[in-house]
């Protein structure tokens, strides 16, 4: 097997539809980011001890790969697999089960990330997730895009910093008045 095809040297590269594109087009850009966000839940994952949330992490990836499939399908009705609001009702409710966890205090606070490993891995990743989601709404200006997208994007990037949170050792709060 070749990995390398030559086909992208001149800064094209194949949609799902097997239409080209500039490498640095709103599209790939998009789904670039979706999967350099899968990429970094990755290395979140590799380095947690919670299993529950290596887990839900775990279930995550699988679905951006969906997000960023049906993100590199133009008019994405031909991608077999979608994001559907069911996926967002799982994310909301792992927010509400681990925001219920902690203490009001840890609630809705800003915090300085880097008390713990795993927490400042988490706050990577949401940042990622917020470039993603800018990614798509850029997308979205040039072409139609599935609302539920963006909706599972914005509820993702909720949940990293619910869970980043939640994983905090020692809490470095940041009071706003």
């Amino acid at each position: 097997m070749e990995i390398y095809t030559g086909t992208g040297d001149r800064g094209r590269t194949s949609l799902f539809d097997e239409s080209r594109v500039a490498k640095d087009s709103a599209r790939v850009e998009s789904y670039g980011t979706v999967d350099e966000l899968n990429s970094l839940l990755g290395f979140v994952r590799s380095g947690l001890e919670d299993e529950e949330i290596a887990e839900l992490i775990f279930s995550v990836q699988r679905e951006l790969f969906d997000l960023a499939g049906e993100l590199a399908a133009p008019g994405g009705e031909d991608f077999p697999e979608k994001i559907e609001e069911k996926h967002i009702e799982r994310l909301e409710e792992k927010i509400d089960s681990y925001l219920e966890m902690m203490n009001e205090e840890e609630k809705g606070s800003f915090i300085v990330p880097g008390s713990s490993e795993a927490s400042a891995r988490l706050h990577m990743a949401r940042t990622v997730c917020r470039r993603a989601e800018r990614r798509i709404v850029t997308l979205s200006r040039e072409t139609e895009i599935r609302a539920v997208l963006l909706q599972y994007i914005n509820r993702l990037s909720d949940l990293l910093y619910t869970l980043a949170c939640y994983l905090e050792a020692d809490l470095d709060y940041v009071e706003f008045e």
